[in-house]
């Protein structure tokens, strides 16, 4: 029984028991090899997401619209009182609206109040206005606002010389249309268009005139007097122009025709002179 019993214990150890184990690194993604190399397994959960990746990308560079350049700043034509402006720029980023005293003194009639209001400009310095016009009577195309200005002095822009800021773009109710280049006012159900790429390929002229001056009189003519050179008279030559010498002095030729001319003293003797005369002509 002994025996038996051995040879039985000795069969099933052989095989497979009855508490046997899950193999415990069954979730193990790399292999490494005898040479020492690390085999990492390619998941397709990767390949997946790299080809949406993909596709999304594309869908994105379709749906992005292209890019432009700087359109530039958008202008209007108005008059104040009888000054013609033929470019105002329309600023959203103005707070108010600006004009220059040179062009305020231009007007003329307008009343200035005054303010303690305080700008900061782009490059944070910091300016103090003359004052404040209000109620000026801002004519665009056939429409008439009332706007308020502040007025400071600075160097008026010729192109640009007003600023019609936020509170002006409120009252007319100003639309703008970048893509396209077109601004539009409005006064109730009224409106008007300007085409800003249009006014840009037109610019103003440098040689602009500034001032124009009014005659009473017209200048007669004048007739021209035209001399000819030839009918001058010609100075002789060898001529020479003697000019006046002092009392002690006196002029002496020593040559016939007027040549060589010398000045010696004049309170010399007739026979000094002969032999100063012919010491000069020996030499």
């Amino acid at each position: 029984m002994g025996q038996l019993a051995k040879k039985l214990e000795e069969k099933f150890d052989k095989g497979f028991g009855a508490n046997t184990e899950a193999n415990p690194k069954e979730e193990c993604k790399v292999i490494t090899t005898r040479s020492g190399k690390v085999l990492v397994e390619k998941e397709r959960e990767d390949r997946e997401k790299k080809a949406e990746e993909v596709e999304r990308d594309a869908i994105i560079q379709k749906l992005l619209p292209p890019k432009f350049k700087d359109p530039g700043s958008f202008t209007i034509p108005c008059t104040i009182g009888t000054l013609a402006i033929g470019k105002a720029l329309i600023d959203l980023g103005a707070s108010i609206n600006l004009m220059p005293l040179s062009m305020f003194k231009k007007i003329g009639e307008l009343e200035l109040k005054p303010s303690c209001m305080t700008l900061q400009l782009a490059y944070r310095s910091i300016k103090y206005p003359h004052g404040v016009v209000k109620d000026v009577l801002v004519k665009v195309d056939k429409f008439l606002f009332p706007v308020d200005f502040v007025i400071m002095e600075m160097e008026e822009d010729i192109d640009v010389p007003l600023i019609l800021g936020r509170p002006f773009m409120k009252i007319a109710r100003v639309l703008i249309d970048v893509d396209n280049g077109k601004l539009k006012v409005r006064v109730q159900n009224e409106e008007v268009d300007f085409n800003v790429f249009e006014a840009m390929s037109h610019p103003n002229d440098d040689e602009e005139c500034f001032q124009l001056d009014a005659l009473d009189e017209e200048i007669p003519p004048h007739e021209v007097k035209i001399e000819d050179l030839d009918a001058k008279e010609k100075v002789k030559e060898g001529e020479i122009e003697l000019k006046m010498l002092s009392s002690h002095l006196k002029y002496v030729f020593l040559e016939e025709g007027g040549n060589k001319l010398v000045i010696i003293n004049n309170s010399l003797s007739s026979t000094k002179e002969e032999k100063l005369i012919e010491v000069l002509k020996a030499k």
